[in-house]
């Protein structure tokens, strides 16, 4: 679904990534990982086309990025941003049916009703309640909410989301990323998810992609590229790997550094 081919990245002159070269197949979830600054955000800014690349290219669905629309594009790709919506004076569900926005004429209009449609991402995001509230009276949590309901509505075959779970308690951050998961499936999408909890990554992808210094440390899926000495190298501290009890998909226990520890307390006392 999406090609990226001896692809780098300058920003302000520095090169923060560095001769990518991955495919993202389709009907899969995609993560990306890797510690901060190392340059998830740009990755996934580059592949829905905000950006361009300083050398390479990148493809979707065999066309190159430039040589979509920006109305093509949107019929294909939706972007959940980090963070979510910003206030706005807008309803919850007046924000949502902009998501109808590459379907739509000069005057705002489609041919069919997609009333229900709305609905439906509304209920999913457990928003229905909240559709007649402003924007601008919703905390961050359900303003993020209220974006992945936009980007549903949206009807894309991609979805690129630049980590979903920000300012969500962990009770929304397992609703939206099951929701996401059930969406995919349902709808053979392919989703590709910057994430931090390396532990939710390995629950919901099929497949994840690490960065590290600029280029790929790994690629693989879940068991293959989630290890003791891959965390070591890559985030610079220990971890123990153990198995989810109900998936068996591999866990990260982060492991204190005891001599430091102690030794901290010590010049406390």
């Amino acid at each position: 679904m999406i090609s990226v081919q001896r692809m780098s990245k300058k920003v302000n002159g520095r090169a923060v990534l560095e001769n990518l070269s991955f495919d993202l197949a389709p009907g899969c979830i995609h993560g990306i990982i890797g510690p901060n600054g190392v340059g998830k955000s740009t990755l996934l800014q580059l592949l829905s086309g905000v950006m361009k690349p300083s050398s390479g290219e990148i493809s979707l669905a065999g066309v190159n990025m430039p040589d979509y629309s920006r109305k093509a594009l949107a019929r294909r790709l939706a972007v959940l941003q980090q963070g979510g919506l910003p206030p706005a004076g807008f309803t919850v569900r007046q924000v949502v049916e902009m998501g109808r926005f590459p379907y739509q004429n000069w005057f705002g209009d489609e041919r069919e009703d997609h009333s229900s449609l709305i609905d439906f991402a509304l209920d999913s995001m457990g928003l229905t309640e909240l559709s007649n509230r402003q924007l601008d009276q919703l905390s961050g949590g359900e303003r993020q909410r209220v974006a992945l309901a936009k980007v549903m509505v949206q009807e894309p075959e991609v979805i690129l989301l630049d980590e979903p779970t920000t300012y969500l308690d962990i009770g929304y951050q397992v609703q939206l990323l099951d929701t996401v998961r059930q969406w995919q499936r349902e709808r053979g999408l392919t989703v590709v998810a910057v994430l931090h909890d390396l532990n939710l990554a390995s629950l919901y992808c099929d497949q994840i992609l690490v960065l590290h210094q600029g280029g790929i440390a790994a690629t693989g899926s879940p068991a293959e590229v989630l290890n003791a000495a891959l965390i070591r190298e890559v985030y610079q501290t220990e971890a123990s790997i153990v198995s989810h009890p109900l998936t068996g998909t591999p866990q990260v226990l982060l492991q204190p550094k005891k001599q430091e520890t102690v030794r901290l307390f010590e010049k406390v006392k």
